[in-house]
């Protein structure tokens, strides 16, 4: 592993993408011409040579996260669930380079094509049918800690009132999520599951990707995006979701505790903007839209997505 000084600096394209050709180098691949394909939680880039994705993980202390990815990646392929698969080859992953988390990955497609939500709601049935080995030692999820953690670290650049509301609707919604009553069985989830982290292959085959949020949970949670997406958003129309409900086979707006978890899902992709408002006006400007929407109750179709 190769270690540096570069994990305290701002994660911009230029930081990830020397990364990049210092990863590339150590493993034997051509980074020139390589494509940024997304910038966020992980920059993400397509090399030009193969097909091969390499993802940097923006959290210089995710080694342990995306250590997990990939025991999860080796043991999906062992149960032939369509999903991301590691880039044959290398032996040892995740590297470590310049501070930050690197990881290898067998491209899916050439041209970026989402696949529907049926078929969402197939993989996500199949992997809920599964039971995890020990030796993942997937974590338990709860997403009232994680917020609570968000909302800690939101730094100089929120309003410190938006930071008083939102630390005070994350406790009543604490309250709430304490007292829901989960009726699908406990166990392993995506934890991230939406039609972005579902992909067609060049064969035409539905695949998962990003498979970093692996964990231990109520089933609700995999179920709650596409709802919420639909519900509030309109990012889904009723028949897509329909279709997804039939695939899978349970409606998670007819359950009680629907709302106490799209409330808390809102409020977590909502404070994932406020840690990067500081440093991108964008994020900020979208940061404030959401706040004031869940303040007054308002339109959440004026949400942009980000």
């Amino acid at each position: 592993m190769a270690g540096g000084g570069g994990a305290g600096e701002r994660f911009t394209e230029e930081v990830a993408a020397g990364v990049l050709r210092q990863a590339c180098g150590e493993v034997g691949l051509d980074a020139a011409g390589a494509r940024l394909v997304r910038l966020g939680s992980n920059a993400v880039f397509a090399l030009a040579g193969r097909p091969v994705i390499v993802r940097i993980a923006a959290d210089p202390d995710a080694l342990a996260e995306m250590d997990r990815a990939v025991r999860v990646a080796r043991w999906l392929a062992e149960e032939v669930i369509p999903a991301n698969r590691l880039l044959p080859g290398i032996a040892r992953q995740p590297l470590v380079v310049g501070g930050r988390v690197v990881t290898f990955w067998e491209s899916v497609q050439d041209e970026e094509e989402y696949a529907t939500l049926p078929e969402l709601a197939d993989l996500l049935k199949r992997l809920h049918w599964l039971e995890e080995p020990e030796s993942l030692g997937l974590p338990y999820f709860d997403p009232v800690a994680k917020v609570q953690v968000s909302v800690r670290q939101l730094g100089a650049g929120v309003d410190p009132e938006d930071t008083a509301f939102l630390a005070d609707r994350t406790a009543q919604l604490a309250q709430a999520y304490a007292r829901l009553d989960f009726v699908l069985p406990f166990g392993l989830i995506h934890g991230d599951a939406n039609i972005g982290n579902v992909l067609r292959d060049r064969a035409g085959h539905a695949v998962l990707i990003d498979l970093d949020g692996f964990a231990l949970a109520p089933r609700e949670w995999d179920l709650i995006q596409t709802a919420l997406f639909y519900d509030r958003f309109g990012w889904h129309t009723r028949a897509e979701y329909e279709s997804f409900v039939h695939h899978y086979g349970f409606d998670i707006m007819n359950w009680p505790g629907y709302q106490v978890l799209a409330n808390l899902r809102e409020l977590m992709m909502t404070l994932w903007l406020g840690g990067k408002a500081a440093a991108e006006p964008k994020a900020a400007e979208e940061f404030a839209r959401r706040v004031e929407t869940i303040r007054t109750n308002g339109d959440r179709r004026l949400w942009r997505p980000f």
